[in-house]
């Protein structure tokens, strides 16, 4: 089994089951114990900022919100520079504890030993 878990989200609001699990599977990987890597690219982006996961809704769903504390209590989250810059998203704007960073880190990260790579 894989020790580090790097998911890929691109969905947001316009693809809801898609979003919510990939928080989802995150979440529960890293209540398991799993190294987890979130990254946030595409329409997912928005959810980098206060409030916005708030406003996400998907019945049957657990909230948004309460993934996302899980996963930064013992993950990683990680906004895509270029989907940051697209969505005038600056360093200032997001969660504490999300970071932005490009594509080399990503692949550093997926080219990792022993890593499992997953996109929603």
């Amino acid at each position: 089994m894989a020790k580090k878990l790097l998911i890929k989200v691109t969905a947001g609001s316009d693809a809801p089951e898609r979003c919510s699990q990939a928080f989802t599977v995150a979440a529960v990987a890293v209540a398991s114990g799993v190294d987890v890597s979130l990254w946030l690219t595409g329409e997912s982006a928005w959810f980098a900022l206060p409030g916005r996961a708030a406003e996400f809704e998907l019945p049957h769903a657990a909230p948004l919100p309460g993934l996302i504390d899980s996963i930064l209590a013992a993950g990683r989250i990680t906004l895509c520079t270029q989907c940051a810059a697209r969505r005038d998203i600056a360093e200032n704007d997001v969660l504490e504890g999300v970071r932005i960073a490009g594509a080399q880190v990503f692949v550093q990260e997926a080219m990792a030993d022993e890593t499992q790579a997953l996109v929603y």
